[in-house]
């Protein structure tokens, strides 16, 4: 389902293979050559370093990294190719430090290539009558062997380059598994990051054949932005929303609060649900400034018709404030952990 070169898979790493590395630059060709004490092969403009163990492909990394320069290291592009390698002959050529931090993570790389994760679900509840809204789909390891904590493994995708394939991934296991464990009508919330899409109609068009493919209404999707105070495009942004919206599916922005122009960002995404930001929810009905900015946001939801929800509940009084300044959902420990399976009060509220 993968329709962008991005998103899709990249050669398989194993330990006999070969190092590539282009330039146009002449003397850092010549440069690269002295670097390494073995046989090196070239043709045109690439030079190829053969290793044939995991142990040398290290050495030969550590080496280039202490001996390049970050000028240098910004002139080269590399990838590699495993003995015996199918695919074309220089695949997926990226910039050095990406390259790098691929070679040098290879369990990451390997989770992000095989797809080795599951999604958990964590429950949404309406906090007037303490029903099932939905759930929100959050990453976690499917394998002992191939250990991760979700925010390490989105943060070496970003530094690796491979942000856009883990994103795309997320989005399909989820409404994959959406598909197969909820009923129609509770609603599926699903992050995304927004530098992961680059072109809406491309990059998002095999998250749209997934949901067709997988028999889920668009109506009961909710595609969540993360890092939300970190936007800096917010034309782009937009461009993402109305794309998913023409497709029929709800946008939601994560951590109201959190520091960035709150007022500003709503005006423009006018997103359909926005998550309060947990560190405002915590302890709020003993924190009269926290009050205070709850209020405001509530205020600002209510002009503009959007759905708030407040996240990171994890005690009784906070869930009671919440609902007392009339926000409608809450989310947070207090009514459940993520767990691969749905609550078995699973009452659906459209």
């Amino acid at each position: 389902m993968s329709s962008c070169d991005r998103c899709s898979q990249f050669p398989l790493l194993e330990s006999k293979g070969s190092l590539l590395l282009y330039t146009k630059n002449g003397s850092l060709q010549e440069k690269l050559k002295s670097i390494v004490e073995q046989q090196v092969s070239e043709e045109g403009q690439v030079i190829s370093l053969d290793y044939t163990s995991f142990e040398q492909l290290d050495y030969l990394l550590d080496l280039l990294a202490k001996c390049l320069s970050k000028g240098e290291k910004e002139q080269i592009l590399g990838s590699y190719m495993s003995v015996g390698s199918h695919t074309e002959r220089f695949p997926n050529m990226v910039s050095f430090d990406k390259l790098y931090e691929r070679l040098t993570h290879r369990e990451f790389l390997t989770i992000i290539n095989q797809g080795m994760f599951t999604q958990y679900m964590q429950p949404i509840i309406i906090l007037d009558n303490k029903q099932i809204f939905g759930y929100e789909f959050l990453l976690r390891q499917v394998s002992k062997d191939y250990p991760f904590f979700p925010g390490e493994l989105f943060s070496f995708s970003q530094r690796a380059g491979l942000h856009s394939s883990l994103d795309s991934q997320a989005r399909i296991s989820s409404i994959q598994m959406s598909s197969k464990e909820l009923k129609n009508g509770v609603k599926r919330f699903i992050n995304f990051v927004p530098s992961s899409v680059y072109d809406p109609n491309h990059c998002l068009k095999s998250t749209f054949q997934a949901v067709e493919h997988f028999g889920v209404d668009p109506n009961d999707l909710v595609f969540e932005v993360v890092e939300t105070e970190k936007i800096a495009d917010i034309d782009h942004l937009k461009k993402i929303f109305r794309t998913y919206q023409e497709h029929g599916m709800k946008m939601a922005l994560d951590d109201l609060g959190a520091g960035f122009s709150t007022l500003e960002v709503l005006q423009e995404l006018k997103p359909d649900f926005a998550k309060i930001d947990r560190h405002l929810i915590d302890h709020c009905d003993e924190n009269k400034e926290k009050q205070a900015q709850i209020h405001a946001t509530v205020k600002i939801a209510n002009e503009y018709g959007m759905t708030l929800l407040a996240e990171g509940i994890e005690r009784k009084e906070e869930a009671d404030f919440c609902q007392s300044l009339g926000i409608s959902l809450g989310q947070g420990y207090f009514f459940g952990k993520p767990q691969p399976k749905p609550l078995e009060l699973n009452a659906i509220i459209v």
